[in-house]
């Protein structure tokens, strides 16, 4: 469920229209609805009811801070994979000791900074982060809070560029190994294992996966604990997946069901870390139409955004739906919406039928909430997008549109 719906013809985040907006900051802009991130983090983390848990959002997602602000007032935990993450995680008023720090390239710096802060652990995924973060640990004569990220070699049957659970990923360690490292970590005395963790993927559709890789891992928790090591979380991870078309992905109470059954006795606190089920359908970009253009092969709108602005149809041939700030009616006809960005892949949206947009007319790209502004880039030199949070029929600018002199700041001639 999002809030963003038509009112006699005109699309509205909660009770804006984002035709005002656009109006008042121009565009492209991506536009947020509070109403949709507040619900959807409380769904998710009701979903768990009564059975120990964490949702740690996964921020790479989106990073804007008023986003971070907002869900660190519903009480979410972060999942972050920088020492910048880190930082923003710190400027939005979030609790380090409520955040997990993943990623495969930390570095000593990063380590340093993270557990200083207090965070709550480290996924640590290869034998030589294991020993520098050991190295870090007693350099703070303490010791690091760490799980391995486990490679559970299961299929998540998703996108190949955001599949993580194959051996053939970059990500985890592998499941074979992963005995003998807990075994290895336990005489270094800069170090503290207090979980394991493994995350599959993104965008995931189906319970199967799930279950099989924490059916694994809940099964590897238990070992552990046998041969003694005080652990006390299991990190499942996030990748549970949204509706861009005609997906039917579980609902968050399908998923809790399935990872608590998982789970079974083994008393561990379930850190959950969803990221794009959280924020991708509370955002939209908005857009301004520039051109038609006709070709004997092709009919062609320009618009204002580009790939840019917006990566993943370019990066992923990723679907959003587009929609028209205003309705009207009329023939539809068959066209190729793209950006200004000089790229042949810089196509938000292919063979759409739409009633023909006149040049000034105004679309929203919807279910742009997740990797939207968090990859946007100035590749051609434009500025990055303004963004607004809409709540109830309020609305605020929370990260001003970029000016061509932000864009050489730091530069010397």
């Amino acid at each position: 469920m999002n809030h963003f719906s038509y009112r006699k013809r005109v699309l509205h985040a909660e009770d804006v229209p984002l035709s005002a907006i656009a109006d008042a900051v121009g565009t492209p802009v991506y536009v947020y609805s509070t109403a949709t991130l507040r619900r959807h983090f409380r769904v998710v983390t009701e979903a768990f009811g009564s059975h120990p848990h964490l949702v740690c959002y996964a921020m790479k997602a989106n990073s804007t801070l008023a986003v971070l602000r907002l869900l660190a007032e519903e009480g979410s935990g972060f999942d972050i994979v920088s020492g910048g993450e880190l930082a923003r995680v710190k400027a939005a008023g979030g609790q380090p000791g409520k955040t997990v720090f993943a990623g495969v390239g930390k570095t000593a710096d990063e380590m340093a900074q993270a557990l200083s802060a207090g965070i709550l652990f480290f996924n640590v995924e290869s034998p030589e982060e294991l020993e520098l973060l050991d190295a870090v640990g007693r350099a703070q004569g303490k010791r690091a809070p760490f799980a391995l990220r486990v490679n559970p070699n299961v299929d998540a049957r998703t996108h190949r560029h955001i599949s993580t659970g194959l051996k053939t990923s970059k990500f985890g360690v592998p499941f074979e190994d992963t005995v003998a490292l807990y075994a290895k970590a336990k005489k270094m005395k800069g170090l503290q294992a207090v979980g394991v963790d493994c995350h599959i993927g993104s965008q995931i559709t189906r319970t199967a996966p799930f279950k099989a890789a924490l059916t694994k891992m809940a099964g590897l928790y238990q070992e552990l604990r046998a041969q003694g090591h005080a652990l006390q979380y299991l990190d499942i991870g996030g990748g549970l997946g949204i509706t861009y078309t005609e997906e039917t992905p579980p609902t968050p109470a399908e998923y809790a069901r399935t990872a608590i059954a998982a789970a079974g006795n083994t008393g561990a606190t379930l850190i959950f870390e969803p990221g794009r089920l959280l924020v991708g359908n509370a955002g939209v970009l908005v857009t301004r139409v520039l051109f038609r253009k006709k070709t004997p092969a092709r009919q062609f709108v320009v618009v204002d955004a580009g790939m840019n602005d917006l990566m993943r149809p370019a990066l992923y041939d990723a679907h959003h739906g587009l929609q028209p700030l205003v309705q009207r009616r009329g023939k539809e006809v068959e066209v190729d919406v793209v950006g200004p960005v000089c790229e042949s892949t810089d196509v938000l949206a292919r063979q759409r039928k739409l009633v023909l947009p006149n040049q000034g007319e105004l679309y929203a790209l919807m279910t742009a909430g997740a990797y939207g502004m968090s990859m946007a880039s100035t590749y051609n030199s434009r500025p990055r997008p303004a963004e607004v949070l809409v709540d109830g029929d309020a609305w605020r600018v929370v990260r001003e549109r970029e000016s061509v002199e932000d864009l050489w700041r730091g530069e010397r001639p």
